[in-house]
């Protein structure tokens, strides 16, 4: 598994600032629904377009903690191993 660990942490990285790519889109879409800079469009849209955003944040954002919390336990077992 060690040898996993550099793709691990590059992906890592990767989807957290995917994350926040979303988080960034979502908010400036939905606020550009909600400020009726978009015709055709209610205000429940901006609504569902920021709360679909958010959580597709914090989906990506809880897998890259999770892959941060697996780097950190395969850094302990190796430390474990050593001693």
């Amino acid at each position: 598994m060690r040898e996993h660990l550099e793709f691990l942490m590059t992906s890592s990285a990767v989807v957290k600032i995917a994350a926040w790519i979303f988080l960034f889109f979502g908010l400036v879409g939905g606020a550009g629904i909600l400020l009726g800079r978009v015709s055709g469009k209610s205000t429940l849209d901006g609504i569902l377009v920021v709360v679909v955003f958010t959580f597709l944040f914090f989906f990506f954002y809880l897998i890259a903690k999770i892959a941060d919390l697996l780097i950190r336990m395969i850094h302990e077992i190796h430390q474990l191993k050593k001693e």
